[in-house]
């Protein structure tokens, strides 16, 4: 009997200690003195300037409210490289890891991920239409587990436009795009809208790849005045072969944003990506912590916008830099 006793002593303590061991790990896992780990996935369509720069701001963002990468915040970044199925199963797997938050970086990733789960809280930005991307079911109520920011700001075309058939006196304008991109088929349509309403022609080159840009943009030579980009990212990704054919053709070039201005372009009217991703991880604060549903936050605009130039661009492309320019926007600082 007394051996048997000591037995089930000995086995209760063995069994008590697998016990604590199993809590203490449970702890560790959470971080040091239990705190929680937040792994955010971040799904990006493809790589340029504009996306990246936001991304940065939006951790920007969270690392200046406590969420620091390293510390209790993990990033499972994916980018699709221009490939929607890659975008796809970005999304999917999210879900299957249960992650605490994903970042849409573009309206491809935002489409997909909102596909993917109705559960997860998710935070667009880099995004030009929303409701027309059946993303949100307007600015003020979002709806869903799904809520950010949009890069558009209601006069920005415009400005650039006018800019193009005032002062470059452009009557035919060139737009290559991917007519598979939903924000950039948004773009176009508003071009071609003003372009009508200026009595100025469109000429479209459409791709499906980065792969297809040179050629699309060699399709304009000799047949526009200008050529405008818009915030396409699959045009965005090889926007040097854009260039390239603009400066060997003295073709006046545009584009929907400052990261693809300083690059090569004359003009865009446009903000600071990194700002605006900073706004989109403001949201995700909030959500993070407890404070708000994605439902509950609006979808915001970008706060300002402004006409910028590339006086090095201007002159790569034949162009003659106007001091009055200066009256209508600012130039980009010379290196």
């Amino acid at each position: 009997m007394k051996k048997k006793s000591l037995l089930l002593i000995v086995i209760s303590m063995m069994l008590g200690m697998l016990f604590l061991a199993g809590c203490g790990s449970d702890t560790s896992s959470g971080g040091e003195d239990g705190e929680k780990q937040y792994v955010i996935g971040v799904t990006q369509i493809v790589e340029h300037p504009s996306l990246d720069a936001a991304f940065e701001g939006f951790k920007k963002a969270l690392a200046e409210n406590g969420f620091k990468e390293g510390e209790n915040v993990k990033y499972d970044v994916q980018i699709a490289q221009g490939d929607q199925s890659n975008s796809q199963s970005a999304a999917k797997n999210f879900v299957g890891d249960g992650v605490d938050l994903i970042f849409a970086n573009s309206t491809p990733s935002a489409q997909h991920a909102l596909n993917a789960t109705k559960e997860i809280p998710i935070v667009f930005t880099s995004v030009t239409d929303p409701v027309g991307a059946e993303l949100v079911k307007s600015f003020e109520e979002p709806g869903e587990n799904i809520t950010g920011t949009t890069d558009t700001h209601p006069e920005a075309i415009s400005k650039t436009l006018q800019f193009i058939t005032d002062e470059m006196k452009a009557k035919k304008i060139g737009v290559v795009y991917n007519s598979g991109e939903q924000n950039a088929v948004v773009q176009v349509a508003e071009v071609n809208k003003l372009a009508e309403e200026k009595g100025v022609e469109v000429a479209e080159a459409t791709v499906s790849t980065s792969a297809d840009v040179k050629q699309a943009t060699e399709s304009l030579v000799g047949r526009v005045d200008a050529i405008y980009i818009p915030k396409d990212n699959t045009v965005v990704s090889a926007l040097e072969s854009v260039i390239t054919v603009a400066n060997e053709k003295d073709i006046p070039l545009f584009v929907g944003e400052l990261d693809s201005l300083k690059k090569g372009a004359i003009a865009a009217s446009g903000f600071n990506y990194e700002d605006l991703g900073y706004q989109t991880g403001l949201m995700a604060v909030k959500i993070l912590k407890g404070e708000k549903k994605p439902s509950e936050i609006p979808v915001q605009a970008p706060e300002n916008f402004e006409l910028m130039f590339n006086k090095a661009a201007a002159e790569e492309q034949g162009v003659e830099v106007q001091e009055a320019w200066s009256e209508l926007g600012k130039f980009l600082e010379e290196k």
